[in-house]
């Protein structure tokens, strides 16, 4: 049985993680904390054989007053859990980052795409990343994670609020673009993948399919039974633009090169638009 301790007690991905696994009960054992206050400090972790880190800051709108939270959070505490658990003789930490280490990329991203990220979330994520990249060792496997959007059941971030809004507009744009995306269920179990075969490296989890903005919309406003009127794009994602933060980010292509994501996963909906359905239904 592989023992895994989940840092971060209320992350949505934590959370669905364990519930993932649960599946398994004979195999895995799951125990979540937080580390809010020092109190983790303390405990013992050299019982554990994986810690999955999933504190972090992220949807939040970053202002000069949070701005050394982010660093504090997403980087600084990073590297104090991720020392804990070396110094403990844990063998496996991952460590969840993003895609936003990027930056602001319209385009797809493949191996060679430098780092370039442009706000203190993104530049925040990368120096942990940069830093648990140089401690790993023989006998400490460090895994970094950066999934692209994540949707599913009450997932927060930019995937419910562009559902809110697919569910009471009356109008949207035709667009031909392509996004990279990941089902939770689907993130949970390529966590999985990675305790079980102990990878090591930076890893870039995506859904077989890229998903169009435009069928995304549709297919949250069918489940919904709301109807929206689809219009030829020209003008309108730039009117949109200037009002809506999120429209700056889907309207353009953000995609993982296919190569990146070379690994086969075991539960995957192929049917995009029926992790749609499980995610809108609940």
């Amino acid at each position: 049985m592989k023992k895994i301790l989940i840092t971060g007690q209320n992350s949505y991905i934590g959370n669905k993680f364990e519930e993932w696994v649960s599946q398994w009960p004979d195999e895995y054992q799951v125990t979540k904390i937080s580390v809010r206050n020092d109190d983790w400090k303390n405990q013992n972790w050299s019982v554990y054989d994986v810690v999955l880190n999933v504190a972090g800051i992220a949807h939040q709108k970053i202002t000069q007053e949070n701005e050394k939270e982010y660093y504090k959070v997403n980087r600084d505490l990073a590297i104090e859990i991720a020392n804990k658990a070396k110094y403990e003789r844990v063998k496996h930490f991952i460590q969840t980052s993003t895609m936003s280490v990027f930056g602001e990329v319209c385009n797809m991203i493949n191996l060679n795409t430098p780092c370039n990220p442009k706000t203190a979330y993104g530049k925040s994520k990368l120096e942990a990343d940069l830093y648990l990249q140089k401690i790993q060792s023989n006998k400490f496997t460090v895994t970094i994670v950066r999934p692209p959007m994540v949707y599913g059941p009450k997932s927060p971030g930019n995937y419910k609020i562009l559902s809110s809004f697919a569910k009471r507009t009356p109008i949207f744009p035709r667009v031909n673009n392509k996004r990279s995306m990941i089902y939770i269920n689907n993130l949970s179990e390529f966590f999985r993948i990675i305790i079980e075969e102990r990878y090591d490296g930076v890893k870039y989890p995506q859904n077989v399919q890229y998903v169009n903005i435009t069928e995304l919309v549709k297919q949250i406003a069918k489940v919904n039974n709301h109807n929206i009127i689809f219009v030829n794009s020209f003008g309108v994602p730039e009117i949109l633009s200037n009002k809506i933060t999120l429209f700056q980010k889907i309207f353009g292509n953000l995609t993982y090169q296919r190569e990146m994501s070379n690994f086969e996963l075991e539960y995957n909906i192929k049917d995009f638009n029926g992790s749609i359905l499980e995610t809108e239904r609940e």
